[in-house]
């Protein structure tokens, strides 16, 4: 990648976290701060996969930089440790984590790990650019991947 693209791609990048960090601050609770980090995660989460699978499904326009842009950012997000977010008596209080997570920390671990496989794997075939079809795969492992947690881990409602 040529330095001007580098330079560009990082100011895209940076523009966007500061764009999205409202998103974040609006979860931050200080009284439940593991809650509070964790829902802000997976609220910057939403925020960049949403898009991606909405231009895969076609309901909005495929931009292939912009789908770049998004990959470069979960992947980014996926380098934080979301699993203090889930600190032990973080199961209490305003969540919709279920409390088999705390009960088989292991296996949610095992899947939190199996996202940041996928998300990599997108990242890398996004920025390659150039075939939709590897990117759609690309998204639908990515979703496949989350999807596994929420199954198993996300109740359906608040519990607030």
């Amino acid at each position: 990648m040529q330095r001007s693209q580098r330079n560009t791609l990082l100011a895209i990048i940076v523009l966007s976290g500061l764009a999205l960090s409202p998103l974040a601050i609006s979860h931050y609770d200080d009284k439940e701060p593991a809650q509070s980090y964790r829902q802000s995660w997976f609220a910057m989460m939403a925020a960049n996969f949403g898009p991606m699978a909405a231009m895969v499904k076609g309901d909005i326009p495929w931009e292939e930089n912009q789908m770049a842009a998004y990959a470069d950012q979960l992947a980014a997000l996926v380098t934080l440790d979301v699993m203090r977010g889930f600190a032990d008596g973080s199961d209490k209080g305003t969540t919709r984590a279920k409390p088999e997570i705390w009960e088989n920390k292991a296996d949610f671990k095992a899947k939190m790990d199996d996202l940041t496989t996928a998300v990599n794997a997108l990242q890398a075939v996004a920025n390659q650019g150039t075939d939709r079809k590897a990117i759609a795969e690309g998204v639908g492992a990515t979703g496949k991947a989350c999807k596994a947690c929420h199954d198993d881990y996300k109740s359906k409602d608040y519990l607030y």
